[in-house]
């Protein structure tokens, strides 16, 4: 059973996420962005990627400096959903194997 607390926690979060982007959306919806404002639109994923993984550079866990290997190479070379997938299964089997 979960926690209803969590189960709170989860849903705010899932609303936030949405509200976010729907937000956006209706904000933009009948104007014209910049260059400039395009661009930082596209590396706000990123950005919040690295907010998810940053924590992983001070660990010291091996299994996952490995995988913030792995997925800062993928970063470099792929889009954002691949990277994604790459560190959540390079993460899993590494800990798995080196725990």
């Amino acid at each position: 059973m979960i926690d209803p607390l969590h189960a709170l926690t989860i849903a705010l979060m899932a609303l936030t996420t949405y509200m976010t982007r729907i937000g956006g959306y209706l904000l933009l919806r009948n104007r014209t962005v910049s260059v400039r404002t395009k661009a930082v639109m596209e590396c706000a994923p990123g950005c919040v990627l690295i907010t998810v993984i940053a924590p992983d550079f001070v660990t010291g866990h091996p299994a996952d400096l490995m995988a913030l290997a792995l997925t800062t190479l993928a970063a470099t070379r792929m889009p954002i959903l691949p990277t994604v997938i790459i560190s959540i299964v390079s993460a899993a089997i590494l800990r798995s194997v080196l725990a």
